[in-house]
């Protein structure tokens, strides 16, 4: 039985809106509420005081708000970055006809880039929009959509890879059939574009690649016919990208560093990097600099790009500490992950921020003991560690979820669904672009 005093308008507005869910409050010039659908679709509830039989409550302006769980997250995640989810706006279809090319080149250059594989299978006109060179001069004029997390793996000699959109909290699937079998190691990400490297027969070789429009192509070959390690550097200003090749990954200390420029199309020989022990292969770029951990001597080792010469930063590192990880940050920011104690009883993970005028690693935030307990449930667990804008990301083997922290903010947060499934799991931060060249 319906509640005293309603009306047949208000009769149709419960039974239209039975499915719907109110996810929040909404700013709108024209009307004072907005009622959107679940994010994820299916499987939701009628919670609006509307569908509810005898409710006295009809009023939109005081129904009540319910939160919504995004796909993909967690309860800790959502608080860190929910945001109220627009509705999607219906038109008619000669109204998208009718419009100019140049206005839909600026609409379709706004949408979210992993929205625009669905958009191509719209029409034969869309299709060719978007391989268009005036899409892709809106789309470079657009702010990024946010940064990404990558996740690479090999499965049956099928190479896998996911995305989750840190903008959208949602998970997406990336075919990468495109690329060859030997594209094995992912050396990094930077500006759109995404690295491997691998061996093909006898041959080291090195490609690059952009994933959302699925194109590719080698590198030449280096003057050292070696497994190096990599760094991809990308310059959006100047539309290029060069390669960074420091030391031989076993160890050979004779090489002369290589330098790839994409302008040039070709590899050029810098100086040896001196003889140092390095702690591990892990490197990070920041302010046009290269850095390196070294035990011996002890510090960092860094290489400038402007001028193709090493040197060495005496810059100790925290005592106790077991294993270290370089991460860049924005504006000069160079930051230290390590784990604290012994092996057998691991105390904390920390992170520090180098202080370039004194030489001196600076500590700036500890990993709660909850989120450390959770993270490594063994003391010896192996973890990987990278960063991008002033965010940390730490994952480790057999964990279902990823661990973010916002250095700016200072928060910690999940992300549900990111495993490292096997020793051959790679992930880094990647910032998805349409107007990223390979050439």
């Amino acid at each position: 039985m319906a509640g005293v005093g309603e009306t047949s308008e208000s009769r149709s507005t419960r039974e239209s809106n039975s499915h719907v869910v109110n996810v929040g409050p909404f700013r709108d010039e024209d009307s004072s509420h907005r009622q959107v659908t679940h994010f994820g679709g299916g499987g939701s509830r009628n919670t609006s005081p509307i569908g509810r039989v005898g409710s006295r409550n009809t009023s939109p302006s005081r129904q009540k708000v319910v939160k919504t769980k995004p796909r993909g997250l967690d309860e800790e995640t959502v608080a860190t970055f929910s945001k109220a989810i627009h509705p999607d706006v219906q038109m008619e279809d000669n109204i998208w006809a009718m419009l100019p090319e140049d206005l839909l080149n600026e609409i379709l250059a706004r949408v979210p880039p992993f929205m625009i594989f669905r958009l191509r299978s719209v029409c034969k006109r869309w299709n060719s929009i978007l391989q268009d060179n005036s899409f892709l001069k809106f789309h470079s004029q657009v702010p990024s959509h946010g940064p990404c997390l990558l996740t690479f793996w090999k499965n049956s000699q099928t190479l896998q890879c996911s995305v989750f959109s840190l903008p959208l909290k949602q998970w997406y699937r990336i075919p990468f059939t495109f690329l060859p079998h030997w594209a094995f190691w992912l050396v990094g990400s930077s500006g759109g574009l995404v690295s491997f490297s691998g061996v093909d027969g006898s041959t080291f070789k090195t490609l690059v690649c952009n994933p959302l429009t699925q194109t590719w192509r080698t590198l030449p070959s280096m003057h050292y016919n070696q497994q190096r390690q990599l760094m991809l550097v990308v310059d959006r200003m100047d539309r290029s990208f060069k390669i960074i090749a420091t030391s031989d990954i076993y160890g050979d200390k004779t090489l002369p560093t290589e330098v790839y420029d994409s302008k040039l199309d070709c590899w050029s020989l810098h100086q040896i990097m001196p003889a140092v022990n390095l702690c591990s292969s892990k490197m990070a770029f920041c302010d046009s600099r290269l850095y390196l951990e070294t035990l011996s001597p002890l510090g960092l080792m860094m290489y400038r790009l402007d001028t193709g010469y090493w040197e060495h930063i005496p810059a100790k590192f925290p005592r106790s500490m077991l294993d270290g990880y370089l991460v860049a940050g924005t504006q000069k920011r160079l930051f230290l992950v390590g784990r604290i104690g012994l092996y057998c009883t691991l105390q904390s993970m920390r992170i520090w921020e180098l202080d370039h005028a004194k030489v001196l690693w600076v500590e700036i935030s500890r990993m709660p003991p909850r989120y450390f307990r959770s993270l490594l449930r063994l003391a010896a667990e192996r973890f990987e560690c990278f960063g991008q804008d002033n965010l940390i990301c730490f994952t480790s083997w057999n964990q279902g979820k990823a661990l973010l922290y916002d250095v700016d903010k200072k928060v910690w947060s999940w992300i549900a669904g990111c495993a490292l499934q096997s020793c051959n799991s790679q992930a880094c931060f990647y910032e998805p672009r349409f107007d990223a060249s390979i050439h």
